[in-house]
């Protein structure tokens, strides 16, 4: 089987994966004043909206961890020391004038 095919077929089954939302980024959103469920884009982990029910944002690519992910899978110790990294990662964002409300501010304070 060629490389680009395997590939193909990679991405499909992330795709089509459901991620579980857990208490975490449930208390988490709950503390911004958002409520969150699945997304519906199928490239996304969750959907963020107002207490209006007003669409916000999609956060959470499928391909990549988070920290109650981390916590659930590795430890917390582990799921710690990942966060530090993400973090540190992406700390440049946090400068910009429109990081409030935006897609990377809620999920750093949601996932992470």
């Amino acid at each position: 089987m060629n490389w680009e095919l395997t590939m193909k077929k990679k991405k499909k089954i992330i795709v089509n994966s459901m991620y579980e939302i857990l208490p975490y980024s449930k208390r988490k959103a709950l503390e911004l004043g958002v409520h969150i469920k699945p997304s519906t884009n199928p490239k996304k982990k969750i959907d963020v909206f107002d207490y209006h029910n007003n669409y916000i944002c999609s956060i959470g690519a499928i391909g990549y961890k988070d920290f109650p992910t981390y916590v659930k899978d590795n430890g917390m110790e582990y799921a710690i020391e990942r966060r530090r990294l993400y973090l540190i990662r992406h700390s440049k964002e946090k400068k910009h004038p429109d990081y409030l409300g935006s897609p990377g501010y809620y999920a750093t304070h949601i996932l992470w």
